[in-house]
């Protein structure tokens, strides 16, 4: 790894970026690169020096090149949707972004794939295959908006992973421009490749070891019958525990989602489903699929224990129209704070199952200590949780205290054997708190394969990992300062 260049004529570099792709190809005009100073992690911001937007792997290859050559660090940006700053721009840096790569290249039914660039938004992959029956599982909550290639470098989930898996789950192969330019395929046509597993390796990594131009994704038969139950609650406690008896009596819904009372008035105040009940502590919406048979007898089984939980009333709808008037409120959830708030801060750990009652009672009393509102909705089934916590920027100092919140939530969720990132990655927003899950020799490992794809540390520098400059012992660290002459890792 080697300390990054200082004093780089720009005017030049960008000459070399515009032959690539075209003088309309890179942008440097500094009120246009307000647009990209930072991803959905809207706290940390900084201008890149030079925007450039490539349309073909030939196009991207040809840039990291020029990146390589001059040893400007370079960052991959999709649509921005990112939630942990892992396309966070540095300073001095040219952020490579895959938005106009959006051609669906291939569609196999017979074989169940398709293959497409990084900028294709995530619910254009069903649309393109919905007609023949097929979709494609990964449903991030930002799916009209984020592209698969953020999905990818995310490792992203959605309300859907319980029972089929993430985005690692569904890639099967992989087109990439290392950081050195050179293009390698990784994976193949087919779920299992000899050899080690550079796909799963690839799939997650933020970033941090090149940029995937092609994606082979596999896509599922629609099952024949989808229920969706909505159950209300009283209280917290007994939501957590249905969600525990659920999956213990060896059903595995398609997805298992819980809202908290806060969660559900901002909502119902925004998107107006006239079908989450106010006065409810916790609601559960829970999906079963599969074979008619199936679906009809564990949407009872779940019915039943619902109601032996406590549930005041369970509602199962069976029609598209109806199913997506549940699931509508789901989706807005985080928007619908963005009415309520100035300013949220979300957060994203994983607990067991088992926890859930205990986790969620603590992180109101941590809410009540530092004195914010924190509002719960989440994948409850895989306890793959995303605390809201809901501040005013403009206030001196609200923003560290938030962010001393939300650390103090994932130290919780590492505490009870879980983890500080389910779906959203480290980025530069979590890198500080790897040293709660991993020990040094842990961390030492996962740079050996960073250094493997990455020996210069040119690509996405400063993220997923701690460094000296940009983490204390303990606390959150700022991003966006000056990297000039620090090797970055």
């Amino acid at each position: 790894m080697v300390a990054l260049t200082t004093g780089l004529d720009w005017q030049t570099i960008a000459k070399e970026f515009e032959a690539v792709v075209g003088k309309n190809g890179v942008i440097r005009k500094r009120e246009e690169l307000l647009v990209y100073e930072c991803d959905g992690l809207t706290s940390y911001r900084e201008r890149p020096e030079i925007v450039v937007l490539p349309r073909t792997t030939e196009d991207v290859a040809a840039v990291v090149k020029i990146c390589d050559r001059h040893q400007v660090p370079f960052i991959a940006r999709g649509s921005g949707t990112g939630l942990s700053g892992g396309a966070l721009p540095i300073k001095n840096c040219v952020l490579i972004v895959t938005a106009l790569m959006k051609r669906i290249i291939s569609v196999d039914l017979d074989n169940h794939r398709v293959v497409v660039q990084p900028g294709v938004i995530n619910n254009w992959v069903t649309q393109a295959v919905s007609g023949a029956g097929f979709y494609y599982a990964p449903d991030p909550s930002s799916q009209i908006i984020c592209s698969i290639g953020g999905n990818v470098a995310e490792n992203s989930g959605g309300v859907h992973c319980l029972k089929y898996g993430v985005t690692t789950n569904h890639v099967l192969g992989l087109k990439l421009v290392l950081p050195d330019g050179s293009i390698a395929d990784v994976g193949g046509e087919i779920p299992e490749m000899p050899g080690y597993d550079l796909t799963g390796v690839f799939v997650g990594s933020e970033g941090t070891l090149g940029i995937a131009t092609e994606i082979t994704l596999k896509i599922l038969k629609t099952p024949e019958s989808i229920r969706v139950l909505l159950a209300d609650f009283t209280s917290v406690e007994a939501a957590g525990a249905t969600v525990s008896d659920i999956i213990s009596s060896g059903i595995i819904p398609g997805g298992m989602e819980m809202m908290d009372n806060f969660s559900i008035n901002a909502v119902e105040d925004v998107v107006c489903t006239n079908c989450y009940p106010r006065d409810a502590e916790a609601i559960l919406l829970i999906e079963v699929d599969g074979l008619e048979v199936e679906a009809e007898a564990n949407s009872k089984r779940i019915e039943a224990i619902c109601h032996q939980n406590g549930a005041r009333n369970v509602t199962i709808a069976t029609e598209p129209d109806e199913r997506l008037r549940l699931w509508k409120g789901r989706k807005a959830a985080f928007a619908a704070m963005g009415r309520i708030s100035p300013d949220y801060y979300v957060q994203d750990g994983v607990i067991p199952r088992t926890k859930l009652e205990e986790v969620l009672h603590e992180i109101s009393v941590l809410g009540e200590k530092f004195g914010y509102h924190v509002a719960n909705v989440f994948h409850a089934g895989d306890g793959n949780l995303h605390p809201l916590i809901l501040y005013d920027n403009a206030v001196p100092g609200a923003l560290e205290k938030v962010e001393e919140l939300g650390g103090a939530i994932l130290k919780l969720c590492v505490k009870v054997g879980g983890s500080i990132s389910g779906e959203h990655g480290i980025g530069a927003d979590k890198r500080c708190y790897m040293p709660e899950m991993f020990s040094p020799a842990d961390l030492e490992t996962m740079q050996y394969v960073r250094h493997a794809f990455n020996p210069k540390g040119i690509a996405n520098p400063t993220k997923i990992f701690p460094t000296p400059r940009t983490c204390g012992e303990g606390a959150k660290a700022g991003v966006a300062k000056e990297f000039a002459g620090v090797e970055l890792f």
